[in-house]
C-alpha cells in the first residue's frame, strides 16, 4: 500500500509536466505571432508615415497647406 501513494504522487507529476510543457510551447507559439503582430503595425506605421509626408508635399503644390510655424 506504501507503493500507491507514491505512484499516484509520480502520476500527478507527469501529468503536470505534460500540461507545463503544453504551457510553454503554446507560449512560445503566442509570443511568434505577436512578434509578427508588432513587425505589421511598425510597416503600417512606416507606410502612414510616408502617406502623410506625401500629402503635406500634394498640399504644398496645391496651395493648400496652411503656413506652418
Amino acid at each position: 500500500m506504501a507503493e500507491e501513494p507514491q505512484n499516484i504522487i509520480l502520476e500527478y507529476l507527469r501529468r503536470f509536466d505534460r500540461r507545463l510543457e503544453n504551457m510553454e510551447a503554446d507560449l512560445r507559439e503566442i509570443k511568434s505571432r505577436m512578434s509578427n503582430v508588432e513587425e505589421a503595425v511598425v510597416r503600417q506605421n512606416r507606410r502612414l508615415d510616408r502617406m502623410d509626408e506625401r500629402i503635406e508635399r500634394i498640399e504644398k503644390r496645391l496651395d493648400l497647406a496652411e503656413a506652418h510655424h
